[in-house]
């Protein structure tokens, strides 16, 4: 009973989040800032989810779409990239501040006739495609706050997906109860870039949204899976490159020391309630505390939110 009250109470408390950060955040002073990731692969930041871009001759893909209040200013900031038709949105998960802008690029898109993608052909003149693991409709779909324009227009059910557009293998692949149950990682292969979403972000303790299926465990499982992807240059930085959710470029030395702090806390918490200590305890002896001044935020991303998900997740 406890375990499902607090589910009850996490899905509150992302809902309110969202909606505190999009009232305290003045959308027009929001500046869409562009990196130039590799070759023809973009990182687009903004408020909300890192937006990546992928364009060629074939037409654009993203993955995540932001706020649907900076729209104007991601298509924008697309149309600088490429004059090429917004073909395939792909979202790494359902919260808002990833998929809030799916509506209004949907609508910019364009889906050509016969075009396909994994084999899927689709109507003509649609607007853009959203592709998400199956998990992200569900969520959405259960959501009567969120429209039908925002949900996935195909979704996957299996490990991975794979696509095959400008020129490059593209590879979907799920990474189960994560962030949430519907996390998805997209792997350029041609490029060597890792998209992760909320799998992996570089800003604070990771938000383990036990509402949609999120655990301690999964996030860890998804850092090995982000590293067995990554090739990196010998004793440098470099190598294959990982746009987290929220935050900064990485390398695999980013993700390494992730999954390390991660690791850590869990085999603490872990030993803690294996001596039978309860969660107000385990809180009190801060497992933390070596690790809050580089990784501990507010809200949804507080040391206490983490510990106590992290807690009521792990056995």
């Amino acid at each position: 009973m406890l375990f499902k009250n607090t589910h009850k109470i996490t899905l509150l408390a992302v809902l309110l989040f969202s909606m505190t950060v999009q009232a305290q955040v003045n959308f027009d002073e929001i500046e869409i800032e562009v990196l130039k990731v590799r070759d023809n692969i973009f990182m687009l930041v903004g408020s909300g989810g890192n937006i990546t871009v992928q364009v060629g001759d074939e037409g654009v893909l993203i993955i995540d779409t932001q706020y649907a209040q900076l729209s104007d200013k991601v298509l924008a900031k697309i149309r600088e990239l490429s004059d090429m038709p917004l073909r395939y949105i792909i979202n790494t998960h359902h919260h808002g501040d990833h998929i809030g802008g799916n509506a209004n690029l949907r609508a910019a898109g364009f889906t050509p006739s016969g075009g396909n993608v994994g084999g899927d052909l689709g109507d003509a003149g649609e607007g853009a495609r959203i592709l998400a693991h199956e998990n992200v409709l569900l969520h959405l779909a259960g959501d009567e706050a969120v429209s039908t324009d925002m949900w996935p227009t195909m979704t996957y059910f299996t490990e991975k997906k794979d696509i095959y557009f400008n020129g490059e293998g593209v590879r979907i692949l799920h990474q189960p109860n994560a962030h949430t149950d519907g996390d998805s990682i997209i792997f350029f292969r041609k490029s060597d870039v890792i998209t992760t979403g909320d799998a992996y972000i570089t800003s604070y303790y990771p938000y383990i949204d036990t509402s949609s299926g999120g655990t301690l465990q999964g996030f860890i499982d998804a850092a090995n899976a982000i590293i067995d992807l990554i090739i990196p240059v010998y004793g440098q930085d470099g190598g294959t490159l990982v746009i987290p959710g929220h935050g900064r470029l990485s390398d695999i030395g980013d993700v390494i020391n992730w999954r390390e702090m991660l690791t850590i806390l869990r085999d603490r918490i872990v030993d803690m309630k294996d001596r039978g200590m309860s969660l107000e305890e385990v809180l009190a002896a801060k497992p933390t505390r070596d690790y809050d001044p580089r990784w501990a935020g507010e809200g949804i991303f507080s040391t206490e939110n983490f510990v106590t998900s992290a807690y009521m997740t792990l056995d």
